[in-house]
């Protein structure tokens, strides 16, 4: 029985470490850590907990250009995306600093009683499921609200990102945190039933697949335990006659290959109106053509292998696909183990396993429409509903269109994006629940009603 994760740098394939699996009795202690770390956090104030948050961010700043290369030895990302990464946390950090104390005040409601109100009490320990596309983001984002919101975290990281989990861990101990506040858990899939089943264990948050997502929720369900899902997407990127691309091709392009295309939100979908699909082709052609794949610790690289081999190997089955029912590549189509090409591919249609499901990579399909509202009919037949994007001088029209998208966001001239200020998450196959904001803080708590009459 193998009881040991091995990190590998995908660029190079060379080893990077090895670690040792937690047995029963050190999960078991970290439950009970964190457990007995919640009976006092949960007493503190929460501007003692902000407080806190300043001092983490200090520290992301200290050792950005540590966790940065981190990152990407780990999973292959580009150093300098990486560094994006880390100062996308440290503005979580200051937003939250911010805003936690109103965000988390009592909710004062006028009835009969002489006093009446809400209050957000934190629920307890919280345990955390991660993917490895954004190693500290998809993490801090989770941990930073629930754990300044009173509650304690354990974290099951994706097994290819263990420095970053323990790196993480270290953060949080570092800034002040109690130790069992937040803790890493070295542990494979097989476990997080159990772990979940424990009582004390209050509520799950996952971020990763809609398999993952499916198991999740039942094994929560089974145990009336609250969960939080943000699963796959599917984007539409909706180009239209009017759209300006001189100003926007660099946002539609990052769009779909930032992070090498291994993000749920990246635009999966490229939905084109026939006035504008020619000249639009030829120029993400042109910049496709002028990405620059070296290694990723090189600052001048843009584009990176993907994170693991059997992620190539996936996405080269759903291009050739494509191909087999008529789709033509513009440019790409050349893989080398973790390596895929940019790709470029025309005559796109539903029947694809490029339109049904997701790429996890630099593939961009385009797929010819007449008109928005046939765009919109295109783009709103999946399975998913993460986030919509469209690109337009017609503003106007177009927002009056938003209610006709049942996904969780909707971006006009810009990419789909998270950002602190606002709630991010998705509807159907791609989860329920937020992330972020006012809403992300309050997931993770017991809405109580308090009614005093004297």
């Amino acid at each position: 029985m193998k009881n040991t994760i091995n990190t590998t740098n995908p660029f190079n394939n060379k080893s990077l470490n090895s670690y040792t699996l937690f047995t029963e009795q050190q999960v078991q202690n970290s439950l009970e850590l964190a457990d007995s770390c919640f009976s006092t956090w949960k007493k503190t104030s929460v501007s003692e907990r902000t407080s806190l948050l300043s001092v983490l961010g200090d520290l992301l700043n200290k050792n950005k250009a540590e966790f940065s290369e981190l990152m990407t030895l780990e999973m292959g990302k580009p150093i300098s995306q990486s560094r994006a990464e880390i100062e996308k946390c440290i503005t979580l950090c200051d937003f939250y600093e911010t805003n936690a104390e109103s965000f988390l005040a009592d909710d004062i409601i006028e009835t009969e009683a002489e006093e009446s109100y809400i209050s957000y009490d934190p629920l307890g320990t919280i345990l955390a499921v991660m993917p490895w596309n954004y190693p500290f983001w998809q993490v801090l984002r989770f941990a930073i609200p629930t754990v300044t919101a009173g509650n304690t975290v354990l974290l099951k990281h994706a097994s290819n990102v263990t420095g970053c989990a323990l790196a993480i861990q270290e953060l949080f101990e570092q800034a002040g945190y109690p130790k069992g506040c937040f803790q890493t858990l070295l542990v494979d899939h097989k476990t997080i039933a159990s772990i979940i089943s424990n009582d004390i264990v209050k509520a799950v948050s996952l971020t990763g697949s809609e398999k993952a997502g499916k198991s999740i929720a039942e094994i929560a369900g089974k145990n009336l335990k609250k969960c939080v899902l943000e699963l796959g997407g599917n984007n539409a990127c909706i180009i239209l006659d009017d759209a300006d691309l001189d100003t926007y091709m660099d946002t539609i392009v990052n769009a779909r290959m930032q992070n090498t295309g291994q993000s749920c939100i990246a635009a999966k979908r490229f939905i084109v109106t026939e006035g504008i699909h020619d000249t639009f082709i030829k120029r993400f052609k042109a910049k496709i053509e002028n990405l620059r794949y070296s290694n990723p610790l090189d600052e001048n690289t843009t584009i990176s292998t993907l994170a693991r081999e059997d992620l190539a190997e996936d996405l080269q089955k759903q291009v050739d696909d494509a191909i087999s029912k008529g789709a033509q590549v513009v440019v790409g189509n050349s893989r080398n183990k973790s390596y895929f090409e940019a790709t470029l591919l025309t005559n796109a249609t539903p029947e694809m396993d490029v339109f049904k499901e997701e790429t996890f990579g630099p593939v961009a399909p385009v797929f010819k429409v007449k008109n928005l509202d046939e765009a919109l009919k295109l783009a709103g037949n999946s399975k998913f509903g993460l986030g919509t994007m469209v690109f337009t001088k017609d503003i106007e029209t177009v927002s009056k269109k938003v209610i006709e998208i049942n996904d969780g966001a909707f971006f006009i001239n810009e990419l789909v994006k998270s950002d602190s200020r606002l709630p991010f998450g998705g509807t159907k196959a791609s989860g329920y629940g937020r992330e972020l904001s006012q809403e992300g803080i309050r997931e993770f708590v017991n809405v109580k009603t308090v009614y005093i009459k004297h």
